[in-house]
Order: C-alpha cells, then sequence, then structure tokens
C-alpha cells in the first residue's frame, strides 16, 4: 500500500497520470468520430438497432469506449480527481481535427472557438466539485429514487427531440443535443451506482440474502445505464459531433454534481463562491455549445470555401455593388430563326457602273 501511495503521489505518479488522461481522451474521441460516422452512414426506423450491433465498426467504438474507460480508471489511481478529470475535457479538442481529417475538411475558426469555451467552462465546472468520498454510497431507495428521476428524464429528453421546431436540421440537431444531454445523465448516474456497489464489495457484503440482491440489482442497472448511455450517445451523433459530445462532456459532471449535493451530503468548493463559479462555468460552456451548434459545417465546403464566400459578401456589401455572376457557356454561336430571312445579302455586290457626263 505504502509503495503504491509513494508511487500515486510522486512527480513519476503524475506524469503517468497525466499520459494515461491523454490516451482516455484520444481514446474516447476516436469512439465518438467513429459512432458519428456510423451514424451519419446508416438509416434509421426499424431494424436499426439490429443492423447497427451487426456493424463491425459499432464493436470497434465500443472497445475504444471500454479502453478509455480503463485508462481513466488507471489514471486516477496514480494522480488525483482534479488533475485528471480536467484532461479527460481534451476529448472534445482532439475529437474535433480527427472528425474534420475523415470528412476530408479544416475545423472552422467558429468549431475552434466553441470547443475553447466549452473546454473553460467544463474545466472549472470540475474545479469546484467535490470527488465523491470513498466510503459514500447510495442506499437502495436513493438508488430506486435516482434509476426513476433519471428514466423519466432521459424520456422527457427524447420526447423534447422528437417535438423540436426549426425545420428538419433544427429538429435533427435539437434531438441530438437531447440524446447527448440523456447520455451524459445516464453516464453519471452509472458512474454513481458504480461507486455505490464499489463500497458495498468493499464491506464484504455481509451475509443475508437481500444484501445479495441487492447487489445483483446494482450491477444490472449500472449495466443498463452503460449500454443506454452508448446508445443515446449514438443516436445524438446524428446530429453532428461536436456540439453532442460538449453536450455529453458537461451534462456527465453537472449531473453526478447534482446527486452529491443532493444525496450524498456534497458541497461545491469555496461555499458560496463555489456555486458562483460553477454557474458562471455553465454559462461559459453553454456559449460554447451554442457556437459549435452554430459552427457545425462551416468548413464541409473544404479548404475555406465558406470564408471565401463570406469575405465576397463583405466586399460586395462595403463596395454599395452587389457581385453578379456571369452565365457560364459557349458564346458567340450563331442563333437560328423559324421562318424566311427577311433580307438576302450576297456574298459579292457588282462593281458600280462609271456615270457619263454627256
Amino acid at each position: 500500500m505504502s509503495a503504491a501511495m509513494s508511487a500515486g503521489g510522486g512527480a513519476a505518479g503524475t506524469v503517468v497520470a497525466v499520459l494515461l488522461s491523454l490516451v482516455s481522451a484520444a481514446g474516447y474521441a476516436l469512439a465518438a468520430v467513429a459512432q458519428s460516422r456510423l451514424a451519419s452512414a446508416s438509416a434509421g426506423g426499424r431494424g436499426a438497432l439490429r443492423r447497427l450491433l451487426g456493424r463491425p465498426q459499432w464493436w470497434s467504438a465500443v472497445g475504444l469506449n471500454a479502453a478509455g474507460a480503463l485508462a481513466h480508471v488507471a489514471a486516477l489511481h496514480y494522480g488525483p480527481l482534479t488533475l485528471v478529470q480536467p484532461l479527460g475535457a481534451l476529448t472534445l479538442v482532439a475529437a474535433l481535427p480527427i472528425g474534420a481529417y475523415g470528412a476530408h475538411r479544416r475545423v472552422s475558426r467558429v468549431e475552434w472557438r466553441g470547443a475553447l469555451w466549452t473546454l473553460a467552462g467544463l474545466v472549472g465546472l470540475v474545479a469546484v466539485t467535490g470527488p465523491v468520498a470513498p466510503e459514500e454510497a447510495l442506499d437502495l431507495r436513493e438508488t430506486l429514487l435516482v434509476t426513476g428521476v433519471t428514466l423519466l428524464l432521459i424520456g422527457l429528453l427524447a420526447a423534447r427531440g422528437r417535438t423540436g421546431g426549426g425545420g428538419a436540421g433544427g429538429r435533427e440537431r435539437g434531438r441530438g443535443l437531447g440524446h447527448a444531454t440523456a447520455s451524459g445523465v445516464a453516464s453519471a448516474v452509472g458512474s454513481a451506482l458504480t461507486q455505490t456497489l464499489t463500497v458495498a464489495l468493499a464491506r464484504d457484503l455481509p451475509g443475508g440474502p437481500t444484501a445479495w440482491w441487492q447487489t445483483a440489482l446494482l450491477a444490472v442497472l449500472i449495466a443498463a445505464f452503460a449500454a443506454g448511455g452508448l446508445l443515446l450517445s449514438q443516436a445524438a451523433y446524428r446530429g453532428g459531433l461536436a456540439a453532442p459530445l460538449a453536450v455529453v462532456n458537461l451534462s456527465n459532471p453537472a449531473a453526478a454534481a447534482v446527486i452529491g449535493v443532493a444525496l450524498l451530503g456534497e458541497t461545491f468548493r469555496a461555499g458560496v463562491w463555489g456555486w458562483a463559479v460553477a454557474a458562471a462555468a455553465a454559462l461559459v460552456a453553454a456559449r460554447g455549445v451554442v457556437l459549435l451548434t452554430t459552427g457545425v459545417g462551416a468548413g464541409a465546403g473544404g479548404a475555406g470555401a465558406d470564408d471565401t464566400a463570406a469575405e465576397g459578401a463583405d466586399a460586395g456589401a462595403g463596395s454599395g455593388t452587389v457581385p453578379v455572376q456571369r452565365p457560364t457557356g459557349p458564346r458567340d454561336e450563331p442563333v437560328l430563326l423559324d421562318g424566311p430571312p427577311l433580307l438576302v445579302v450576297p456574298d459579292t455586290l457588282p462593281a458600280p457602273e462609271p456615270i457619263s457626263s454627256g
């Protein structure tokens, strides 16, 4: 135990924690990009889940998510949560260029600004959120309460996504953000239940059929929320990659903080100032999500296509003239008219006769 503590508390342990956190962020980013490409290539409707589970790319994404989770847990063994959790937010920054490279485009300036705003808000939110104490856990009543509220919230978010306005594109983005929020909440609840199961196992599960029944129930709920969170994130990426991924990364710690404050007796660090910082961080992150939502596809036209179009529009507005696109096609071709010709001009004209003076 002392050797592990010294390894985790020293400079070498910090370096290992940082490296593992970066590996975790890369794994989550690659998984998100793979899920996004699957979502854009697959059609919905009946049998969509069966077709999804039959694709090897889906299981590759599942494996990448699992690898990211294992690297995150290993990083927490060597470094504190205050270091590991903010580094996990780099998933969004890594996923943007990876996704753009796969789509053969560049990341737009709007997307980069949105990512930085979201990252700043997420780091601020995590910085004032107190970690769960190892001995804190949910009891059976709290577990059932959290499960029921979470299922109700997921249902409301899914229903809101189906009835969203703003045209087809607006409905798709609204549905994606709703599913992303539900995915983050489901993952947070799964983490809280995992913490409860870990505490129960550490207490050696004192005998009695009730204790084993509760443990089996926790295991089933953890598996259900983990699978549900993954499938909800898959559905979220039909509305794009950047904005849903940002919402997933934000709703996860936010939901965990709500559970900790409401049920586990936690509070934000620094008291009232911690609440103020959390509120400001939430606003900053919301600004980032808005930028990511409006910046979807801004670089899809190739290298700076939208920037060129915007510059042309600005130039036209500044000069007071409207740029006119010239028609393309063959020029100087003869025009054929129906009906007889009005005038026939011979190719050669007779020479004029001389005028006599007589």
